[in-house]
């Protein structure tokens, strides 16, 4: 994918089991995307409804509190992976070999300890929520149509638990280029050159990505 980031490839185990957390990112941030178009679709036909037969949509509001998880969360390890949220790249971009991969190393370490403790947060958030006793296993419900909540909320800590795998691959790669002192470390994102990302986004806008 186009972007300021690169992650390279190899025959390791660390970069099958990257390739393979891929693709399961690629679903949820396919996921997330299809939420997006779903939420458009329901827009146009409650404006219609409306505006053309003073019949708005019900539960709108309850479809939309229903897909933000989705489009918040289930793309977060996808743009991990690629090394696209944003951050500052003024000093870790003047880095270099071990002093980079240390630093890295650190910082994900960081986010790692907590997506662990919004891991932890998000699940009990939705044990709150749900109960097979109740009726459709919710203790609680949308406002208006009275939709049950508590899939929307589980929805956060499955994302950030695929995010946290895709965190420790990343500290597994950082530790591996440290130890190696790689040139061209696999499985984490590293910053590409002016000319790199050119030939990147190039590639893509033309349609020939590689897969």
């Amino acid at each position: 994918m186009a972007g300021s980031s690169l992650v390279l490839s190899d025959d390791s185990t660390l970069s099958r089991l990257d390739a393979r957390l891929y693709a399961i990112e690629k679903v949820l941030a396919l996921l997330s995307g299809l939420a997006v178009f779903s939420l458009m679709l329901l827009a146009v036909v409650s404006v219609t409804g409306r505006n053309g037969f003073n019949q708005p949509l019900p539960g709108y509001v309850d479809w939309i509190e229903q897909a933000m998880p989705l489009i918040a969360f289930m793309g977060v390890a996808f743009t991990q992976r690629d090394g696209g949220h944003i951050r500052m790249d003024m000093l870790v971009g003047a880095l270099r070999g071990r002093a980079l991969y240390l630093v890295e190393f650190i910082t994900t370490l960081a986010i790692l300890a907590l997506m662990i403790l919004l891991v932890w947060g998000t699940w009990s958030h939705f044990q709150r929520s749900f109960d097979f006793g109740s009726p459709l296993w919710s203790r609680d419900s949308s406002m208006d149509i009275a939709l049950p909540i508590w899939p929307a909320k589980l929805l956060a800590p499955v994302a950030f638990s695929v995010l946290c795998l895709r965190l420790g691959l990343q500290l597994w790669g950082y530790a591996r280029a440290f130890v190696k002192n790689d040139a061209k470390p696999v499985a984490i994102p590293m910053i590409a050159d002016a000319a790199t990302q050119a030939a990147m986004e190039a590639e893509h806008v033309s349609g020939h990505e590689d897969a």
